[in-house]
């Protein structure tokens, strides 16, 4: 997968054509994922460029009115650098506004891509609890499986929930445990009593099917929207 750096924009030669041509030719390797459903890590890197060049945009506004007071909210010693030249060149500034200017809406509108897609998975889900579910739900096993796919595979899980400055943060980790071929003999539930007899760290474990009618990369786009879905689903029915 083709990368930029964190400060792509300010790196090397500050022009607006050479940076336009290195943001597209970015672009056109995350819409080639996204157009074979690989959502990840593709989607979380648009995201944190774009909140970059926001917070340097919006940063560089504060200099502006500022100057010469230092910014504390980006430390990254080359755009320290740079805000002290964006105050020493106007031609610098305009050039780089031009970059930030248009890099901003392009990154939106693939972001806004790459939700979509996101969206569409995190639809088809459906979420089934396998037989009786244990007081704690907050750690189990999950069988994921694509109904096109035979092979249900089985991840167990730990959600973490903890507070932040008056805020709630949840965090669902989950560990790849072994996989299954669905038959008629290897059902959901066998796959469960098969667990709870190898597995002893959980004698009592909630376990949950996730299912969709549609086939995903597993690793690029299923699991992580299974594990944003679920943390979900979980902490509501806490």
């Amino acid at each position: 997968m083709k990368t930029l750096s964190e400060t792509w924009f300010a790196d090397g030669t500050i022009d607006f054509e050479l940076k336009k041509y290195t943001l597209l030719a970015y672009l056109q390797c995350v819409n080639q994922s996204f157009n074979e459903v690989r959502l990840y890590p593709q989607l979380a890197d648009l995201i944190f460029h774009y909140n970059n060049l926001v917070a340097f945009r919006e940063n560089k506004k504060y200099l502006r009115e500022q100057f010469p007071k230092k910014l504390t909210g980006i430390q990254m010693e080359k755009l320290q650098l740079l805000y002290e030249q964006m105050i020493e060149d106007d031609e610098l500034m305009q050039e780089l506004e031009s970059i930030i200017h248009y890099s901003i809406p392009t990154l939106r509108t693939t972001i806004q891509s790459g939700t979509s897609i996101y969206e569409q998975v995190e639809q088809s889900l459906s979420i089934q609890p396998i037989g009786l579910i244990p007081l704690d739900i907050t750690e189990g096993y999950l069988f994921i499986r694509s109904k096109t796919d035979r092979e249900t595979r089985v991840f167990q899980y730990r959600l973490s929930i903890f507070e932040r400055h008056d805020e709630q943060y949840r965090t669902l980790k989950t560990r790849y445990v072994d996989s299954w071929y669905s038959n008629t003999v290897t059902t959901y539930d066998s796959i469960k009593n098969e667990l709870i007899r190898s597995q002893k760290e959980l004698l009592n474990p909630a376990v949950y099917s996730i299912e969709t009618p549609l086939s995903y990369p597993v690793d690029e786009t299923l699991l992580p929207v299974v594990r944003r879905s679920f943390a979900r689903f979980i902490t509501l029915a806490a």
